[in-house]
């Protein structure tokens, strides 16, 4: 007898969010912030401001599509068609699998704290990153329920040590420490949207609770509350960590700390809570790593489904996991990590990883545009008409605006990594017609 495979609720959903949003990347994005100053909170909040609209955005167009896995591929074809919603699909793809291979290098990274050989073998060290793969791998072949217990168990721990420098920093925070307004050169205005455009990378993942809507229970109300929920708790975790370790370290040690989070642990309980706090590095990055390989596999067989990745991304095991496209992905994720551990291409490897923050902010652009086209063709506007122009105006502006902040060579380089996928989509509709 075939049982069906287990949803999740709320909690897992809101797991998957914070999970995939907060890496390894926020113990140590403090540090290059205080170069900014204190204005980098400003960026902070402007930064969550646009977070939040897309947010919201995502909520909505999760009410529309309830139960339709895909996220940014299925609302982005929504409103665009087919031809849109595969580069939205083509582009996030390779975003998740190149990127994960930079989450296995901060894992290494991370635990190199505590098992400094890691430093210098690198044969140990690209054993313990395959190892992490294809065990997070094997846990996402047995289900989403599988793999969300996973990534609830990483969040919780990665939040505490965070939660206990915030709470705990503050009985140790010092004014005098705090940086001035603006230590950049530049005008105020430059030096905020140089802030923001740093923070904004910690935001990216907030779709995370409606790609895999298919498996969610539901889905019209949890995916919604997930994404909202999981945004809030993950821009509280920042602002305040932000405020609390300007407070605590003086800025000349913030802004040279390679891990600003554990030395603000050892002010308040010694070596040991700074290890503490050093160790919840290396488990974010794990449960981040966890929830983007359940992305790899969830996303191209919701565009497979649709016959416009290979058929071969939508073949399910038992558990009602995509065990091939999990694999596909991971094999592409190791190939990309032997890569940075090869002299010589190290280089290419940073510009790669560089390339898909487009291909990851791209699909921002596109749902927010869709959502006012989608709305006006379900006839759903006509009540809210200025909120949902004004709310699909906002994400897409912004979205713009994060886009280009990402540099003009990213861009120009990432719009040809996109534009390489049209003969792939092609050959998929010869396909298509030829059945």
């Amino acid at each position: 007898m075939n049982l069906k495979p287990k949803k999740v609720g709320l909690v897992v959903s809101t797991s998957l969010v914070v999970g995939n949003m907060i890496g390894a990347g926020v113990f140590v994005l403090p540090a290059t912030l205080a170069k900014f100053g204190s204005i980098s909170i400003l960026g902070w909040v402007f930064t969550a401001a646009g977070a939040m609209v897309l947010a919201k955005i995502f909520s909505n167009m999760s009410k529309l599509f309830p139960s339709i896995s895909g996220g940014p591929y299925t609302y982005s074809k929504a409103g665009f068609g087919d031809f849109i919603g595969f580069l939205v699909a083509w582009g996030y793809w390779i975003s998740i699998w190149v990127s994960n291979a930079a989450l296995v290098t901060a894992i290494i990274s991370a635990l190199s704290v505590f098992f400094p050989e890691l430093k210098t073998n690198s044969i140990l060290a690209v054993s313990i990153g395959l190892g992490t793969i294809w065990v997070l791998t094997w846990i996402n072949s047995r289900g989403v329920s599988a793999s969300g217990k996973f990534q609830v168990v990483t969040t919780i721990l990665k939040l505490t040590p965070l939660v206990f420098v915030i709470l705990l920093g503050v009985f140790y925070f010092n004014i005098n420490n705090f940086p001035s307004f603006n230590l950049t050169e530049s005008s105020d205005l430059v030096a905020l949207a140089g802030a923001a455009s740093f923070a904004l990378y910690a935001f990216l993942g907030i779709e995370s609770a409606s790609i895999p809507a298919g498996s969610i229970k539901n889905p019209e109300k949890t995916i919604p509350r997930a994404t909202m929920l999981g945004t809030i708790i993950a821009t509280l975790v920042y602002i305040l960590g932000t405020i609390v370790l300007f407070g605590m370290l003086p800025i000349d040690v913030l802004q040279n700390s390679p891990a600003p989070f554990a030395d603000a642990g050892k002010i308040i309980g010694g070596e040991y809570a700074g290890y503490f706090v050093a160790a919840g590095a290396a488990v974010s990055a794990l449960g981040c790593l966890n929830g983007w390989i359940l992305m790899s596999g969830q996303l191209p067989m919701a565009t497979a489904k649709d016959n416009m990745f290979p058929r071969i991304f939508k073949r399910e095991n038992k558990n009602g996991a995509p065990y091939l496209g999990l694999i596909i992905g991971s094999i592409l994720t190791s190939v990309i990590m032997l890569m940075n551990y090869t002299k010589g291409l190290v280089d290419q490897f940073s510009d790669l990883a560089n390339l898909v923050v487009f291909t990851a902010l791209i699909p921002y652009l596109f749902v927010a545009a869709a959502y006012i086209i989608v709305k006006i063709e379900k006839k759903l506007h006509f009540n809210n008409a200025f909120k949902t122009f004004a709310l699909g105006t906002l994400g897409a502006t912004y979205s713009i605006w994060a886009i280009f902040g990402a540099g003009t060579d990213i861009v120009f380089y990432g719009f040809l990594l996109l534009m390489a996928g049209i003969p792939f989509y092609v050959l998929m509709q010869w396909n298509k017609r030829e059945k």
